[in-house]
């Protein structure tokens, strides 16, 4: 199969992280092969993640049956975003039943080379990142992504 859209490269995995929420534990590469995996990197206080939270959490309940695999990256901008309490208060506040790492070391950013709240990483079942959004918006896009990789890993386990 040719494949014509871009590569990024093979994802990076979870670094060193400081904690989970609705989760013991996540590993991209155990995901894949069986999941289409988002990375949303996010903290609890920024609007614009405020604002995209939604789609992210309609995508889990439309698409987490079909294969895909949502994990927040709460990586924390102010000190007080560090604290586990205030970050599982936000995430029941938010309705989020994904899977979160807190990424209070900055390890899995620094693993990302993240410079934006909120970031998007969609990535495929062999590993691969397909597809990078940054900030607010492009949400039919990403959902047209989203669609693509689970038919393409449909087919590709047949």
């Amino acid at each position: 199969i040719e494949r014509k859209e871009v590569q990024f490269g093979r994802a990076e995995e979870i670094v060193a992280p400081s904690g989970y929420i609705n989760t013991d534990g996540v590993s991209i590469k155990e995901a894949g092969g069986g999941k289409v995996v988002l990375v949303d990197f996010w903290t609890y206080t920024c609007y614009n993640c405020q604002n995209t939270q939604p789609y992210l959490n309609a995508w889990h309940e439309e698409y987490a049956d079909d294969g895909l695999l949502i994990i927040g990256v709460h990586t924390p901008e102010f000190g007080f975003e560090k604290d586990p309490a205030n970050v599982e208060q936000a995430v029941r506040e938010a309705g989020i039943e994904y899977p979160v790492v807190l990424d209070n070391g900055y390890a899995t950013w620094n693993a990302y080379d993240q410079r934006y709240w909120p970031a998007m990483y969609l990535i495929d079942v062999d590993g691969c990142v397909r597809y990078k959004h940054f900030g607010e918006g492009a949400y039919e896009e990403t959902e047209t992504k989203i669609r693509e990789l689970l038919a393409e890993k449909d087919r590709a386990l047949g």
